[in-house]
């Protein structure tokens, strides 16, 4: 091929040989689709709806949740129609536009866990200073900028590796990885290498602060009863959903750069779909269950539906 203007769509490999389980994983994907929407549409209307919940930490939350279901949207429905379709293939834009969403959600992951932590560390460390501190204009910004960073280096990357000249159409997965479209590139920019190294170093950055804030938080709530209740409450659900994102990504970043290719493709497929099923079924259900908050929230509702 002489340029990537040629290339109209990308081949995704990663259902070949698998037509006699497709009606099965169909069934499955669509019941895992349906779970994720349910617990974070739940908990994204319980925190819109309860005004008590309008406090930083839930906030930072629903957007947590929305973030789960942009992600989980750029690759669900593309997902179940290769699951019906005998061809999997994707066009040009809806690649990159893929490879945007997926990239994008993962980055604001760790921006918006991010804050969740920096807010618990000044509730918890700095309790005198809270209000002055997260103020709504404040949570704002936090949250704009949360959304807008991710946005804007997952772009920069994205546009690096869209006018790259590509020399193949095919990428051996299930979805559009940047990291895949980008082996297509014939050469190397130095804003290829630069523009993704920049990225893994910001939000390597962001996993630093998170473990620099819960040690202060550890030392700050051993010292009591009571902030060994609020830690258990408040911070345990965030510190789980911390170690589920960077495990799972991290699984699948290492897995793409150095796995065996001799591994089934059933296995392939799962290493693949981890990050956008495991964080965005467990997130909201570990807070739905931990925050008594929400939980009460959730449980008066069912009961008055119920009694109804």
């Amino acid at each position: 091929m002489d340029n990537n203007s040629v290339i109209t769509m990308f081949t995704l490999s990663g259902l070949n040989g698998m037509a006699n389980y497709r009606g099965t994983l169909f069934a499955l994907t669509l019941l895992c689709y349906c779970v994720i929407w349910l617990v974070n549409l739940t908990i994204i209307v319980v925190i819109i709806m309860d005004k008590s919940l309008h406090e930083p930490m839930y906030i930072f939350l629903c957007n947590l949740c929305i973030n789960g279901l942009y992600g989980t949207t750029g690759f669900y429905p593309k997902f179940l129609i290769d699951l019906l379709s005998t061809t999997h293939v994707i066009s040009y834009a809806g690649c990159f536009l893929q490879g945007f969403v997926l990239h994008s959600s993962a980055c604001a992951d760790f921006s918006l866990l991010a804050l969740m932590a920096f807010d618990r560390y000044v509730a918890i460390c700095r309790p005198l200073a809270y209000h002055s501190v997260m103020t709504k204009q404040r949570v704002c910004l936090f949250v704009f900028f949360a959304w807008l960073i991710p946005f804007y280096l997952i772009f920069l990357s994205s546009i690096t590796t869209l006018i790259s000249k590509l020399c193949g159409s095919h990428i051996p997965k299930i979805h559009c990885v940047n990291t895949l479209i980008g082996n297509l590139a014939r050469s190397a920019s130095i804003a290829k290498i630069i523009i993704p190294a920049f990225n893994y170093t910001f939000y390597f950055g962001h996993v630093i602060f998170v473990i620099w804030s819960y040690i202060y938080l550890i030392r700050t709530c051993r010292t009591s009863k009571e902030g060994r209740s609020k830690f258990m409450q408040t911070c345990l659900p965030h510190l789980i959903s911390l170690i589920v994102v960077v495990g799972t990504l991290l699984f699948d970043l290492l897995y793409m750069r150095f796995g065996s290719k001799t591994l089934s493709q059933s296995v392939k497929n799962f290493m693949a779909i981890e990050f956008i099923l495991i964080p965005p079924t467990i997130n909201p259900l570990i807070y739905g269950f931990k925050l008594t908050k929400i939980r009460n929230r959730i449980q008066s509702f069912l009961n008055c539906k119920f009694h109804s």
